[in-house]
């Protein structure tokens, strides 16, 4: 007997399937789905959590000095025009009053960069390997805010590792398993087959 449901699927839909359910679960905390699929999918979500539990404090503050492009009033980049043979700064904009881009005879348009000191997370080797392995399930997720919806701009995407870290890792720190759970709704219209809410405890 096979350690797992097939859930009437070849192999490469079954895995794509339920690691489309195990991310909507993680990114939304709830996810319909019928009662075979939750089982499966359950036991993947809770490993996933299990990991984030046990290497959640594993890593170290490290600062860092970064380059970042300054940015004007509108949060536009600030650019100049500077000299291609000498390196200096013809022009503090590569713009002129009106808007119009300014061309200026052996210039050239650079960004302005300012150095800042930063603070970053250094994963200890076996929460960078937990990432990689959460990184083998979960499929990326971009997040598309109502006011700007339709413009690739605005999106912007998710970090569901950093979320089972930060969130999920601490949320469950006192609890042994058991981080999902899942309620009977009744059988789906059409094939009868029971559905259920799979949700986070």
């Amino acid at each position: 007997m096979a350690k797992y449901r097939k859930l009437g699927r070849t192999s490469d839909q079954r895995k794509a399937l339920l690691r489309s359910q195990v991310t909507a679960l993680i990114y939304n905390g709830k996810i319909v789905t019928t009662e075979a699929r939750a089982k499966e999918v359950r036991k993947i979500a809770e490993r996933l959590i299990t990991m984030a539990v046990k290497e959640r404090d594993n890593f170290e503050t490290v600062k860092v000095t970064a380059k970042v492009a300054r940015k004007d009033k509108d949060g536009k980049r600030v650019k100049q025009i500077i000299d291609k043979d000498t390196k200096a700064v013809l022009s503090e904009t590569h713009r002129d009053k009106d808007g119009k881009i300014l061309h200026i005879d052996n210039g050239v348009t650079v960004t302005v960069y300012d150095e800042v000191e930063k603070e970053i997370k250094k994963d200890l080797p076996s929460r960078l390997h937990a990432r990689r392995q959460m990184l083998k399930v979960l499929y990326p997720v971009k997040e598309v805010p109502e006011k700007g919806a339709g413009k690739k701009k605005n999106t912007k995407e998710v970090n569901l590792v950093d979320k089972l870290f930060d969130e999920y890792g601490p949320k469950y720190a006192n609890r042994n398993g058991g981080y999902t759970r899942i309620i009977k709704i009744g059988p789906r219209k059409g094939d009868a087959a029971m559905e259920v809410v799979l949700e986070l405890v």
